[in-house]
Parts: structure tokens; sequence; C-alpha cells
């Protein structure tokens, strides 16, 4: 590709001085910083550790001098993109010689170097030089010679100013779901070991009666059940099909335990299994409104049944469950990831290399069950809260899609920055 009228294609070693500053054999034995490995960095954001280590016990790989401002650039696995901008404002902190460290030239913006080596053509460009297989890694070489193209510093401005205004906008939501989540969690512990009277009040011990079970204490208007004794008689809980066989077209969807995800189905990967497999499998066929718990790898994932994988059946590592029509299956849903029955099933998941646990033990597990308007009622607060974490997940993936059309278009000045920074609050 030619590069735009005021635009060049330059090697990052161009645009950045690469590992400036190093500790030496001098360095004080009790000299204290923070320490800064690859797990401390994801694609754009740094995570410096709680506590400081002492030079005299630090890794010989904690030798770079990082200051702000820098650009720090993991050489191992580098398809992990853990490249991030340095913004603490101390001497105190020190990277891996995993690391390349970044500390942009005159007329450089060090935000837009981060952007450039995030985007798909140094990507690409890495993925060409990474060597090994069970430690890939390229080398302080390869990195200088990365080639990136530079519009004027003016621009590299602009450029790095929008793509941190929809950073922003991402952190924010990736802050408020967080919040979310632990008002659902502390909702969750409430709810389903309190539960709420007649008067729409959570229950204390205050004020109401409790009672003790293997729970703990629970409200005294609730029955201690197991999960047999709550599905339908003619739907016992069953595990599905024990080989789906090879894609068919136009054939039954199957479940597996990749597909259940977040509390959801995701649909877009369903493996449609031959029909007359299906047949031999007709007891673990699913209606809308079934719960699924996955039984073997990663047990413990849940999701409802929705309308359009009515039909559908599941693979022998997920189980299906029928509740009777007096029970909710919403309220179920929240019930079953809550900690006590998590636990529960962690406590009987067995196995080393393929973790699973069985049909028997999941009739088992025990809980505290109210009455199906109490259920109901629990369950719509549970729900308002979940819409509104699903809410912010889908504003977070909009942010994130137009992150990524936003680094096509302006690193590559497809879309120049000047106009889109007039209009910034349309990002």
């Amino acid at each position: 590709m030619m590069a735009i009228e005021g635009w060049d294609y330059k090697n990052i070693d161009d645009l950045a001085v690469l590992d400036q500053e190093s500790l030496g054999e001098g360095t004080k034995r009790d000299f204290s910083f923070y320490y800064i490995d690859i797990s401390s960095v994801s694609e754009g954001k740094l995570r410096l550790p709680s506590t400081k280590t002492i030079f005299r016990d630090a890794p010989s790989r904690a030798r770079k001098i990082v200051r702000r401002g820098d650009v720090l650039m993991s050489m191992v696995r580098p398809n992990l993109k853990a490249f991030a901008y340095f913004d603490h404002p101390d001497d105190d902190c020190i990277a891996s010689t995993g690391f390349a460290v970044l500390t942009a030239r005159d007329q450089v913006d060090a935000h837009f170097i981060l952007y450039s080596i995030l985007s798909d053509c140094v990507t690409a460009q890495i993925e060409a030089l990474v060597v090994g297989s069970n430690y890939p890694a390229i080398n302080l070489n390869a990195v200088r010679g990365l080639r990136v193209l530079v519009p004027p510093y003016s621009e590299q401005n602009k450029i790095a100013e929008i793509l941190s205004t929809v950073d922003q906008a991402i952190e924010q939501t990736e802050a408020l779901i967080a919040k979310q989540q632990r008002i659902k969690t502390g909702l969750m512990q409430d709810l389903l070991t309190r539960g709420i009277d007649e008067h729409g009040n959570l229950r204390s011990e205050q004020t109401h009666e409790f009672k003790d079970s293997p729970l703990g204490r629970i409200p005294v208007e609730w029955n201690l059940e197991t999960l047999n004794n709550c599905v339908r008689t003619d739907a016992p809980i069953c595990y599905g099909i024990l080989m789906p066989g090879q894609e068919h077209d136009g054939g039954v969807p199957v479940i597996k335990v990749k597909n259940i995800i977040g509390g959801h189905i995701v649909q877009d990967d369903i493996l449609l299994t031959d029909p007359r497999i299906d047949a031999q499998y007709k007891r673990s066929r699913l209606r809308a409104g079934d719960l699924l718990l996955t039984i073997r790898g990663t047990t413990g994932r849940l999701a409802l049944v929705p309308p359009e994988l009515d039909g559908a059946n599941i693979t022998q590592d997920t189980a299906r469950v029928r509740l009777k029509e007096e029970i909710s299956s919403q309220f179920f849903y929240f019930l079953l990831q809550s900690f006590p029955l998590q636990d529960q099933i962690r406590l009987h998941t067995l196995g080393q290399a393929v973790k699973g646990i069985n049909i028997g033990e999941v009739k088992k597990i025990f809980f505290g069950l109210p009455d199906r308007n109490e259920q109901e009622e629990i369950a719509k607060r549970l729900v308002a809260i979940q819409e509104r974490i699903d809410s912010s997940k889908r504003e977070l993936a909009k942010h994130a899609s137009i992150k990524t059309a936003l680094m096509q278009d302006l690193l590559t000045g497809e879309v120049r920055a000047t106009p889109l920074l007039n209009n910034k609050e349309d990002v």
C-alpha cells in the first residue's frame, strides 16, 4: 500500500528509543520497586502489583526501567498483545526483560505508537516474525524493524485522542459492568438465603422467623428440597448424545459445553447432527424453558433454553433439567448459580484430565425452596439486574466494534482524523 500524502512508512526504531535504561549490577540490594511481568499487562491495559519487590529477592528478568510515557510491548507470546501505555507517575517500576520498553522520540506521540503496534498491520508482521512453538517470541531487532504508517505529529495526536476517547468509554462501561455484577452477587446472596416476605421486603432474623438447615439458617416458610424432587416425573434429569457425529445440513441442533457461556446459549456455531442420531436420544430433547447444566469438562455452567431451540438436543456433557410446572425456571436459573449450589457441584466434581459430576449427584443437589409467588418475585428482581448487565455488555461490544473500525480507518489514513475530532461526541 502506498503512503498517502504527508504520511510515511517508518520503522519502530525511527519512532522510539528501545530499552533506554536498565538496572545494573551496582543496583542497591534493598532497592524496592513494582515488578511488571507479562501477566500485569493485557491489550492496552496495565495493572501494577499491589506490593513492591526487593531487588535482592527479584527475578533475574526484573531489569528494564520504565518511565511515565513509555510504551510496554511484550516480546514473549506477542499474539496476546500484552502492550500498554505506562502512566505511573513515580520512578519505581521495573519491567521484565520479556518486554521491549519504547520511549517515544521527539515529534512522536507515545499513544500513537501503542495503537500502531496494536493494529492489524503490525499484528500480521509479528506473526511472520515469531519463532518457537512452546515459547513463541520475537527479539528486539524484530521489534525495531516493525513497519508503521506514520502521519505528521499533529495528526498522530488527533488519532490518539480519538482512540483514547473510545478506550475511556470502554473502561467506564467495564467498570459499570463490574459494579452491576457486584450488586447482582449481593442481591443473589440476600434473596436466595433470606427471600422476600408478603410485603415485598427482605426477611431478617430480627423481624422474621428462621430455622436451621444443612444450608444454614433459612426462612421457616421454605422447604428443604432436592433437585430431583423438583423435576417432572415424565422427564427425569438426563444427559444427551454420546457421539453427535459430523455437521449435517438441515440437521438437529446439538448444544455442547462450549455453547453455554455467561448464562446463555451461544448459537453461532451449534452443531447440526443427523436426525437419525437425534432419534436415538428422544429422552434428552429440549423444550423452551428447560434448564441446562454442564456436567463434564467445565461443570456448573447454566443456561435456559430459548424458544428457537425447542426440539434441539444436548451432548453427554450437559444435563437437562425440566422442572415441574409449579416451579419457576427463572428462579432456578439464578438459584443454581448461587454459591451454596455451585459449591455442591464443585464438591462432587471428580476426575483429573476430564472432570465431571454424575447425574446421581446432580439429583441430590439441595436447597431452600420458597413458594411459587415468592420464587417469581425473587426471579423478577434478579432478571431486572441481569438485563441491566446484558445491556451494558451490548454497549461494551458496540464500543469495541467502533474502536476496531476506527483503528482500521485512522491508522491507514482511509479516514482522516481532523473532521472526526471535530465531532468527537459522536464517537
